[in-house]
């Protein structure tokens, strides 16, 4: 590691501080911004103050912004439920929104406040940014494939420096401070902030890291947690990186029956197997030849991002058919196959990528010799030859100027049993390893919905009817299934597979 700067103090942070003093939440007119992403759902918006260093309450303080979108019934009312969209990253104030727009039930919307929010460094709650512009070399948090060893030289070279300007950028000292941890503890003092004794909460993807933090810090105040597309553990690190390679290996089939059952629209492959085999040559191809500003990295990167939802896989089809085909201008103009700026203007991605680099960096201890991840990406490419060669390869963490200040959060198996798990069969980015372990995590805290389907989130974002039933019975009713279920891809089968037995009111 090249030490860019003093690490965090490692002197212990109380995970339960005493009740603070905050201020009533007074709700007002949400930023611009949120009101266009929300419409036409009305929100509220209201700041609440937190610790930029819980090690020092008294210390500066910021604020985070958090929205509310009332409970439609007040006599049904029976509580808060945060929202987190996962990242780390990602805003998260127009999600109650969004989740309305795709049909989360009325039952949900009648009892609960949906609180969203931008935790601490995004948005429009205290934002950080490195400085990274459209033409910067770092312009993904999943570093590129490297097709031969000197390519995870090469990438080290930029992941240096990466880091570099993230350390001259940070002006204020505040990038150390974001961590899953102190996430956690703002969810808390959001919570004090509205006044609930307790909070439910509905995290996706990394969501579900900072859900499960805050379910082994807080399970007195924790309610109703589920957590959907689970990462494994309260944190990301180079193991569960490298497990995007192992989720594009489970998920890639799927794409592959659909486009071998279209060949004569795109001409992919008749079966599965040829179109996988498609996919091989034209990564190799691409990484000697580039088409319009395509080389094999970047094709493999839009690639594993339109896994995310079945309904993006015709713009990636439409993508490698213009790639096969060698149509330059077809593949200009198509939304998915638009590469990164050369303008140097800021880039719009700057605050999701610092936030993404700050938290995952800051949780945990990450690998410092090249050399390790020179052998990783050896080992990955032949394990997952889709993609390992990318996951596996060397990021800005490696040269991370701050050590973390505090172990990662340790998953709390003594608390309530009131942990909801849901995870998709094949998941790109959160494969169904990581519901597995959380659950072995929570022992009997928690239990494990099992979806028959593909792409990233279940619960409303997804097409299941088992799981979708299956979550709005518990956070309506409190009705957690006595075991670990099954639900069918078959969309008749609205309840999941699992032994008779009597539900549990939670």
């Amino acid at each position: 590691m090249v030490v860019l700067g003093l690490g965090g103090s490692l002197a212990p942070v109380p995970a339960a501080a005493e009740e603070p003093k905050a201020p009533l939440v007074e709700w007002g007119q949400c930023p611009d911004d949120v009101v266009a992403e929300a419409a036409p759902t009305e929100l509220r918006c209201a700041a609440v103050p937190v610790p930029l260093d819980y090690a020092d309450p008294e210390g500066e303080q910021i604020d985070l912004t958090v929205s509310r979108l009332a409970a439609a019934d007040p006599d049904k009312r029976r509580g808060v439920l945060m929202l987190n969209p996962g990242g780390p990253g990602g805003s998260g104030l127009a999600l109650s929104a969004l989740l309305v727009a795709r049909g989360l039930p009325s039952s949900v919307t009648d009892r609960y406040d949906l609180i969203g929010m931008d935790t601490r460094g995004i948005g429009h709650s205290a934002p950080v940014g490195c400085g990274f512009t459209t033409d910067s070399p770092y312009y993904s948090n999943i570093p590129p494939y490297a097709a031969d060893d000197a390519a995870v030289t090469a990438q080290a070279k930029v992941a240096e420096q990466a880091a570099e300007q993230c350390a001259d950028n940070d002006h204020d000292g505040r990038l150390r401070h974001l961590t899953t941890a102190n996430t956690a503890r703002d969810l808390d003092r959001i919570r004090a902030a509205l006044g609930e004794e307790k909070t439910s909460y509905l995290g996706y993807s990394y969501g579900t890291a900072l859900g499960a933090a805050y379910a082994s810090m807080f399970p007195e105040r924790a309610d109703r947690i589920v957590l959907d597309s689970n990462i494994g553990d309260t944190h990301l690190d180079r193991d569960g990186l490298r497990r995007y390679a192992f989720g594009m290996e489970q998920t890639l089939p799927d794409f592959a029956k659909w486009a071998a059952r279209r060949h004569d629209s795109y001409g992919l492959g008749r079966t599965p197997h040829q179109v996988r085999a498609s996919y091989l040559t034209m990564a190799g191809t691409l990484d000697k030849a580039p088409v319009a500003g395509i080389d094999g990295s970047l094709f493999r990167l839009l690639t594993f991002g339109h896994l995310f939802k079945q309904t993006q896989y015709p713009q990636l089809a439409q993508t490698w058919q213009a790639i096969l085909e060698g149509d330059e201008t077809a593949l200009r103009g198509l939304p998915a196959a638009q590469g990164k700026g050369v303008d140097g203007a800021p880039s719009p991605t700057d605050n999701a990528l610092t936030v993404f680099l700050s938290v995952t960096c800051n949780d945990v201890e990450w690998p410092e010799d090249v050399s390790t991840y020179r052998r990783g990406v050896a080992e990955d490419r032949e394990r997952y030859p889709l993609f390992g060669a990318a996951t596996a390869n060397i990021t800005p963490c490696a040269f991370w100027p701050h050590a973390p200040a505090e172990p990662p959060v340790k998953i709390d198996t003594k608390g309530p049993r009131n942990v909801l798990l849901l995870q998709n069969r094949r998941d790109a980015s959160t494969p169904y390893q990581g519901g597995k372990m959380l659950r072995e995590k929570f022992g009997n805290r928690a239990r494990l919905v099992s979806v028959d389907d593909s792409g990233h989130g279940v619960y409303v974002l997804g097409d299941n009817s088992c799981a979708l039933n299956t979550t709005t019975r518990y956070l309506v009713e409190g009705e957690m299934p006595t075991k670990d279920a099954f639900c069918h891809a078959d969309e008749r089968a609205l309840e999941p597979r699992a032994e008779p037995g009597a539900v549990r009111h939670v």
